[in-house]
């Protein structure tokens, strides 16, 4: 599965595959959808925590580089967390889309790079 993993890191966001599993993906319309879900792992950040894995935020669409001619979608769904002491729900802290957009970060950065030429 190792080997899968380094592929997808070259077609995908990194960080998507490093803490996201790959839940289902469909082809539909010229369009790849593909469905992620945060990983049942603690967030190193909140490790001193105790932790219960509490469900999922609403998913979020974003657009990503296009694929063999066909325009991406990610769907992806962030983990909640709830601290067992405090009763605070908490998450990581993602910065999943390029601000003001509906774009993955390096999607958006790579289309503002060609809009200047």
């Amino acid at each position: 599965m190792s080997g899968e993993n380094e592929l997808l890191k070259l077609l995908l966001p990194e960080y998507l595959i490093s803490y996201f599993e790959i839940v289902r993906f469909e082809e539909k319309d010229n369009l790849l959808h593909i469905y992620f879900e945060e990983k049942s792992t603690v967030p190193k950040e909140f490790s001193s925590l105790h932790l219960q894995s509490k469900g999922f935020h609403d998913e979020i669409t974003v657009d990503d580089f296009p694929l063999r001619g066909k325009s991406v979608k990610l769907h992806i769904k962030r983990r909640r967390w709830t601290d067992v002491k405090s009763g605070k729900i908490l998450q990581r802290d993602w910065k999943l889309i390029a601000k003001g957009t509906r774009m993955t970060q390096d999607f958006a950065g790579f289309l503002k790079k060609i809009c200047r030429y």
